[in-house]
């Protein structure tokens, strides 16, 4: 996924809160709610594909709204479009995944919240780095709510965070870790696949792919930086923050 500029992109709302800022990408209809499902088991990642498969084509042909779809996955790897073989470092330890969505390799697993976006872009704004920013800034927003401070990197897709409490890098640059990936695809302005936030899952589970394709850089969770939040929370403040962003979410039935 190419890196994108600090501005605002074009069309995308910037509201001042506080210190904060919040890039918003409004449906076209507000009366029409985004559906929010919430699975609280392990996902198998086939069936994860096919519901987004099928959603986007639905909502494609005017047959079902925009869904919201929080979960988690069994350990896997998934390998994006721009994948390399080589950064596969132990390809028996869980299975591997070969997907449509941008990026490289990354790990889903238990403790992780990933979260499948399947909105109309046609009817939003047809602009898919806009679409990117405010994937970004609904990251950012939710990690607020726990006290931490998340960042975009040029060049380094997802949300980073600052470590001062590890050694600096060799450079004396602060070390940084990762704490959010995204990963998307859209196909005739139907986005789907999305993001994924690290609450509590085993980060040596990691050390099985080089993530995103980084290797100066590690990756980090809300457990390892000290913060007690269960699913549920994280739960909460996604929700908070999507609405913030995206608009308004109704529950699946």
């Amino acid at each position: 996924m190419t890196s994108l500029p600090e501005a605002p992109a074009r069309g995308v709302q910037s509201l001042a809160g506080g210190e904060r800022q919040t890039e918003r990408l409004w449906p076209a209809h507000p009366g029409a709610p985004v559906e929010l499902r919430v699975s609280n088991g392990p996902i198998p990642y086939e069936a994860a594909l096919t519901f987004m498969e099928e959603r986007a084509a639905a909502i494609r042909a005017g047959e079902a709204p925009e869904c919201l779809w929080l979960l988690e996955h069994p350990p896997l790897y998934t390998a994006g479009t721009s994948a390399r073989a080589q950064d596969l470092l132990t390809p028996e330890r869980f299975p591997v995944f070969k997907t449509g969505r941008g990026g490289q390799y990354t790990y889903h697993g238990p403790g992780q919240r990933v979260a499948y976006l399947m909105l109309d872009l046609e009817k939003r704004q047809r602009d898919i780095r806009v679409y990117v920013r405010c994937l970004e800034a609904w990251l950012i927003s939710a990690l607020v709510r726990f006290g931490v401070t998340g960042e975009r990197r040029d060049g380094r897709v997802g949300i980073w965070v600052q470590r001062p409490d590890k050694p600096p890098l060799f450079d004396g640059s602060p070390t940084e870790d990762k704490i959010a990936a995204l990963g998307v695809r859209v196909r005739r302005w139907v986005t789907f696949h999305g993001i994924s936030l690290n609450v509590a899952p085993n980060l040596e589970h990691f050390s099985g792919i080089v993530p995103c394709g980084i290797t100066a850089y590690g990756v980090t969770s809300l457990k390892d930086l000290g913060i007690s939040a269960n699913m549920a929370d994280a739960d909460r403040a996604l929700i908070a923050a999507f609405e913030d962003v995206f608009g308004p979410l109704a529950r699946e039935p």
